[in-house]
């Protein structure tokens, strides 16, 4: 079973427009509303790629009610109202604009400590575990490393994947695995990161340092992951035109999926996995889903490339 956290989820709301323009009114050709959140998002594909699933986190008692009638689910209920979160999709050139709302402050004392009895709890029964999103507030931000400290002493592979200084403080336990994008680990690392040889020196310190492995996602320009001897680089052949708001998500779905398989996987295989599912969630209107057939397409023309820098060092 992979768990997966998600502390400040959300009802996304996607409104598709044919194109958006600031300071105009706009017709709105559809409408989506779904439960999400990057945890949520993750446990959904999961589930699309054939593996037992489960979110934890935060929520009120309607999310959670509501969530547990499409997903195996375990929330504490400390939230007094769940945000939104909008994307304005465009219809003719694939643009996706988005609003995020911030969240309330969590209501309930012992939220924190349900939490963690809740984790601790399935520890046994764990083969993965994401910690995914941002915080509500009155949450420390060192709660996310000190959960996937427990899970991995406990040998559960553990991903983290958020902002701030949530991450500092996730970047320094040892075992971690850390798939930030480029923004994400400039704002980690101070460190320039558009360039691959910018990126693998960005990384290079929290290697050092003790992570597994860190997998930076590029956009259209696909991944780069690097651990503690090797690092290697993966993309389409083209990109694609789409909405890419659960790209991200779906391709931590891969990348947990391949390590509760194997925590010493193939990384190449790995990595065009990710790639190819990442891209086949960005034809998707909405966060959350891939079209499987299309990445089982996708999956063969994925281009992997060994950096020869990283893979040199001693």
């Amino acid at each position: 079973m992979i768990l997966t956290v998600t502390m400040n989820p959300a009802y996304d709301m996607t409104y598709r427009v044919e194109h958006f323009e600031r300071g105009r009114a706009h017709r709105v050709r559809s409408v989506d509303q779904r439960l999400g959140g990057r945890g949520i998002n993750v446990t959904r594909v999961l589930n699309q790629l054939g593996k037992y699933a489960r979110a934890t986190g935060f929520s009120d008692h309607s999310f959670a009610a509501a969530a547990s009638l499409e997903m195996p689910v375990d929330f504490v209920h400390a939230l007094p109202w769940v945000r939104r979160t909008v994307v304005i999709s465009e219809s003719d050139d694939g643009t996706a604009t988005a609003l995020w709302e911030p969240g309330p402050r969590i209501s309930e004392p012992r939220a924190v400590d349900q939490l963690r009895v809740r984790v601790a709890g399935l520890l046994s029964d764990m083969t993965g575990l994401v910690i995914a999103g941002s915080q509500p507030g009155g949450v420390d931000p060192g709660l996310p490393a000190e959960l996937a400290r427990l899970a991995i002493a406990a040998g559960v592979p553990t991903i983290c994947d958020f902002d701030g200084p949530a991450l500092e403080l996730a970047a320094t336990v040892p075992g971690i695995t850390l798939t930030p994008n480029t923004e994400e680990l400039e704002r980690l690392t101070g460190c320039p990161a558009t360039t691959v040889p910018e990126i693998l020196a960005a990384v290079d310190p929290l290697i050092a340092d003790g992570a597994n492995a860190v997998i930076v996602t590029r956009g259209g320009a696909g991944m780069v992951a690097v651990t503690a001897d090797r690092a290697w680089s993966a993309a389409l052949p083209q990109p694609l035109a789409g909405n890419p708001t659960g790209a991200g998500d779906a391709a931590v779905a891969a990348i947990i999926a391949a390590l509760a398989a194997d925590p010493a996987p193939d990384w190449p295989t790995l990595l065009a996995d990710a790639v190819a599912t990442s891209a086949a969630a960005v034809v998707i209107p909405v966060a959350g889903e891939i079209d499987r057939v299309l990445r089982d397409r996708l999956l063969p023309t994925v281009r992997v490339r060994e950096l020869e820098f990283v893979a040199a060092r001693p």
